[in-house]
Protein backbone atom coordinates (compact mmCIF):
# COMPACT_ATOMS: atom_id res chain seq x y z
CA UNK A 1 0.00 0.00 0.00
CA UNK A 2 2.87 2.19 0.59
CA UNK A 3 4.53 1.85 -3.22
CA UNK A 4 1.37 2.16 -4.55
CA UNK A 5 0.33 6.09 -2.49
CA UNK A 6 4.40 6.82 -3.32
CA UNK A 7 3.78 5.84 -7.09
CA UNK A 8 0.68 7.86 -6.61
CA UNK A 9 2.21 11.19 -4.95
CA UNK A 10 5.22 10.26 -8.07
CA UNK A 11 2.41 10.77 -10.79
CA UNK A 12 0.07 13.84 -9.20
CA UNK A 13 3.56 15.36 -9.00
CA UNK A 14 4.73 14.97 -12.55
CA UNK A 15 0.89 15.34 -13.94
CA UNK A 16 1.21 19.01 -12.06
CA UNK A 17 4.51 19.79 -13.74
CA UNK A 18 3.26 19.02 -17.08
CA UNK A 19 0.09 21.03 -16.50
CA UNK A 20 2.03 24.16 -15.45
CA UNK A 21 4.42 23.57 -18.85
CA UNK A 22 2.43 23.01 -21.19
CA UNK A 23 -1.26 24.14 -21.68
CA UNK A 24 -3.87 22.55 -23.68
CA UNK A 25 -5.38 24.38 -26.81
CA UNK A 26 -8.33 24.73 -24.73
CA UNK A 27 -6.38 26.72 -22.07
CA UNK A 28 -6.55 30.46 -23.05
CA UNK A 29 -3.00 32.57 -22.10
CA UNK A 30 -3.83 32.46 -18.48
CA UNK A 31 -4.16 28.91 -18.31
CA UNK A 32 -7.96 28.44 -18.30
CA UNK A 33 -9.78 25.90 -19.09
CA UNK A 34 -12.26 26.67 -21.96
CA UNK A 35 -15.73 27.01 -20.29
CA UNK A 36 -17.48 24.54 -21.95
CA UNK A 37 -14.38 21.91 -22.90
CA UNK A 38 -15.60 19.09 -20.19
CA UNK A 39 -12.18 17.33 -20.99
CA UNK A 40 -9.83 20.71 -20.52
CA UNK A 41 -11.51 21.07 -17.18
CA UNK A 42 -11.03 17.21 -16.25
CA UNK A 43 -7.48 17.12 -17.33
CA UNK A 44 -6.68 20.15 -15.11
CA UNK A 45 -8.70 19.07 -11.86
CA UNK A 46 -9.32 15.39 -12.06
CA UNK A 47 -6.78 13.69 -13.99
CA UNK A 48 -3.55 13.76 -11.84
CA UNK A 49 -5.65 11.75 -9.41
CA UNK A 50 -8.00 9.29 -11.52
CA UNK A 51 -5.61 9.77 -14.85
CA UNK A 52 -6.19 11.35 -18.24
CA UNK A 53 -7.58 7.74 -18.79
CA UNK A 54 -10.39 7.45 -16.59
CA UNK A 55 -8.41 4.16 -15.00
CA UNK A 56 -7.19 5.81 -11.37
CA UNK A 57 -4.60 4.09 -9.98
CA UNK A 58 -5.27 1.20 -8.02
CA UNK A 59 -5.07 1.51 -4.62
CA UNK A 60 -5.23 4.72 -4.34
CA UNK A 61 -7.72 6.39 -6.72
CA UNK A 62 -10.85 4.87 -7.98
CA UNK A 63 -11.26 4.11 -11.79
CA UNK A 64 -13.93 6.77 -13.69
CA UNK A 65 -14.01 3.90 -16.84
CA UNK A 66 -16.73 1.71 -16.48
CA UNK A 67 -17.69 2.66 -13.12
CA UNK A 68 -21.27 1.87 -12.31
CA UNK A 69 -21.58 4.74 -9.10
CA UNK A 70 -20.49 7.44 -12.11
CA UNK A 71 -22.69 5.99 -14.30
CA UNK A 72 -25.59 6.07 -11.64
CA UNK A 73 -27.61 8.95 -10.28
CA UNK A 74 -26.36 12.39 -11.63
CA UNK A 75 -27.47 14.32 -8.18
CA UNK A 76 -25.19 11.69 -6.46
CA UNK A 77 -22.06 11.70 -8.18
CA UNK A 78 -22.37 15.50 -8.21
CA UNK A 79 -22.81 15.59 -4.59
CA UNK A 80 -19.25 13.85 -4.19
CA UNK A 81 -17.78 17.22 -5.48
CA UNK A 82 -19.59 19.10 -4.02
CA UNK A 83 -18.96 17.36 -0.31
CA UNK A 84 -15.96 15.32 -1.21
CA UNK A 85 -15.69 12.07 -0.03
CA UNK A 86 -13.26 9.76 1.25
CA UNK A 87 -10.42 11.24 -0.15
CA UNK A 88 -11.92 12.89 -2.96
CA UNK A 89 -11.53 16.90 -1.66
CA UNK A 90 -14.53 19.44 -2.19
CA UNK A 91 -14.54 21.38 -5.08
CA UNK A 92 -17.44 23.13 -3.92
CA UNK A 93 -15.37 26.65 -3.60
CA UNK A 94 -13.08 25.92 -6.46
CA UNK A 95 -15.35 25.21 -9.66
CA UNK A 96 -18.89 27.05 -10.62
CA UNK A 97 -22.02 24.90 -11.22
CA UNK A 98 -21.17 25.08 -14.82
CA UNK A 99 -17.56 23.46 -14.45
CA UNK A 100 -19.26 20.56 -12.59
CA UNK A 101 -21.94 19.69 -14.89
CA UNK A 102 -19.52 20.21 -17.56
CA UNK A 103 -16.70 17.59 -16.20
CA UNK A 104 -19.56 15.20 -14.75
CA UNK A 105 -21.30 15.26 -18.19
CA UNK A 106 -17.62 14.81 -19.66
CA UNK A 107 -16.46 11.63 -16.96
CA UNK A 108 -20.22 10.14 -17.20
CA UNK A 109 -20.08 9.57 -21.35
CA UNK A 110 -16.48 8.95 -21.96
CA UNK A 111 -14.34 5.63 -21.61
CA UNK A 112 -17.44 3.11 -22.18
CA UNK A 113 -19.66 5.34 -20.00
CA UNK A 114 -23.12 5.37 -21.12
CA UNK A 115 -25.25 8.03 -18.83
CA UNK A 116 -27.10 11.14 -19.31
CA UNK A 117 -25.53 14.80 -19.12
CA UNK A 118 -25.91 16.94 -15.97
CA UNK A 119 -26.97 20.54 -16.17
CA UNK A 120 -25.56 23.78 -14.18
CA UNK A 121 -29.61 24.44 -13.02
CA UNK A 122 -29.04 20.75 -11.68
CA UNK A 123 -25.66 21.20 -10.05
CA UNK A 124 -27.04 24.69 -8.76
CA UNK A 125 -30.57 22.93 -7.25
CA UNK A 126 -28.21 20.32 -5.44
CA UNK A 127 -26.42 23.19 -3.99
CA UNK A 128 -29.49 24.10 -3.05
CA UNK A 129 -30.92 21.03 -1.29
CA UNK A 130 -27.26 20.33 0.31
CA UNK A 131 -27.01 23.41 1.83
CA UNK A 132 -23.57 24.44 0.17
CA UNK A 133 -22.72 27.85 -0.61
CA UNK A 134 -23.32 29.01 -4.04
CA UNK A 135 -20.15 30.03 -6.42
CA UNK A 136 -20.39 33.27 -8.59
CA UNK A 137 -17.38 33.98 -9.74
CA UNK A 138 -14.78 32.65 -8.06
CA UNK A 139 -16.19 34.41 -4.77
CA UNK A 140 -18.65 32.24 -2.57
CA UNK A 141 -22.16 33.29 -1.01
CA UNK A 142 -24.37 31.22 1.29
CA UNK A 143 -27.47 31.91 -0.49
CA UNK A 144 -29.60 28.86 0.24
Amino acid sequence: MKDALIKAAMVVVAALAAGATAPSRAQDAQGAAAPGDGKALFLKNCAACHQASGKGIPGAFPALAGNSFVQGKGAEVATVLLKGRGGMPDFSDSLSDHEIATILSFVRSNWGNRATPLSESEVLALRDTLQVDHFSNGQMSNKH
